[in-house]
């Protein structure tokens, strides 16, 4: 009976971690999609650089979880428009756009919110679990 407790406590502290990432991860591509069109404040600067969550495996209980580790810059190249008028183009006329692509964040905040039901329905399975042998245990 205390092995199946412990079991079904580690099983929803390390859903619980898997919440906690994901909810984070979906603060990050909300930020991203908030700065998908954003442009430099000066002429040939540079505009929001896209970010990236890093997870990393972490100690919960009896087993093991995960965390966001950091965000880091997404490395890529940004986008360039030819617009001469515009306050942020450089000598030339270019405009540097954020490496943001809207329909990848779409998709990843989509996986994300996946996962978070996934990792939901693991504690809602535990719990129920847990009354049923709690139900069994009372007759």
């Amino acid at each position: 009976m205390a092995e199946i407790k412990t079991t079904q406590g580690a099983a929803q502290a390390i859903a619980a971690s898997a919440l906690r990432a994901q909810q984070a991860r979906m603060r990050v591509i909300a930020e991203n999609l908030a700065n998908a069109n954003s442009t430099s404040r000066e002429a040939g600067g540079d505009p929001y650089r896209r970010q990236v969550p890093v997870f990393e495996p972490s100690r919960i209980d009896a087993g093991q979880g995960v965390r966001m580790a950091k965000v880091q810059a997404d490395p890529s190249e940004f986008r360039t428009e030819y617009e001469p008028g515009h306050p942020s183009a450089d000598a030339a006329g270019y405009v540097k756009l954020p490496n943001v692509n809207t329909l990848v964040e779409a998709m990843d905040m989509r996986e994300a919110q996946r996962a978070y039901e996934a990792n939901l329905n693991v504690i809602e399975t535990a719990r129920a679990m847990e009354m049923r042998v709690l139900d069994l245990l009372k007759r």
